[in-house]
């Protein structure tokens, strides 16, 4: 799948949450839409990080589960600061792209910097594509949510 087509399905889907949602009996908190950074539209912009395989890919596997168990750290530690909103791979593709983060950062080059302390991309086995996104500013309610969902902690 290459980014237009999931891009695409990105916007769409944003689209679509929120004809669902001016459809249901929502209150309109200015409190809550100030602090998330919303428009009008209850939108924002955050970066997108499409992570696609990099040059360096070990064949060992006890080294690709040390570089993959240092990923997700990383992945929970940016969670935890409030830098990410949502990260996860992709299943079932058998080309490069194998995941997204959503940053919750203004600029490309601050998620750039975020990018570069993933110990995967330091080692090159991954690579990120990084792009501006509107998206839904409840994105920014995904990490508590998850925590009330999660029995097991994937790297801590």
């Amino acid at each position: 799948m290459n980014f237009k087509i999931i891009f695409k399905i990105s916007v769409f889907t944003c689209f679509c949450l929120m004809v669902f949602t001016n459809h249901t009996i929502a209150q309109y908190d200015s409190t809550k839409a100030k602090a998330y950074g919303a428009d009008d539209y209850g939108m924002r912009t955050y970066i997108m990080a499409f992570l696609y395989a990099g040059p360096n890919r070990s064949e060992d596997p006890k080294i690709a589960t040390e570089l993959q168990n240092a990923h997700l750290k990383n992945i929970t530690r940016l969670a935890k600061e409030g830098m990410l909103s949502l990260a996860g791979p992709f299943y079932g593709n058998d080309d490069d792209l194998k995941g997204i983060y959503i940053f919750n950062v203004e600029t490309i080059e601050e998620a750039e910097a975020l990018t570069n302390s993933d110990p995967a991309i330091k080692a090159g086995s991954l690579r990120m594509e990084l792009k501006k996104w509107y998206g839904s500013a409840a994105l920014l309610e995904v990490n508590q949510i998850h925590k009330t969902l999660t029995k097991k902690s994937i790297a801590e």
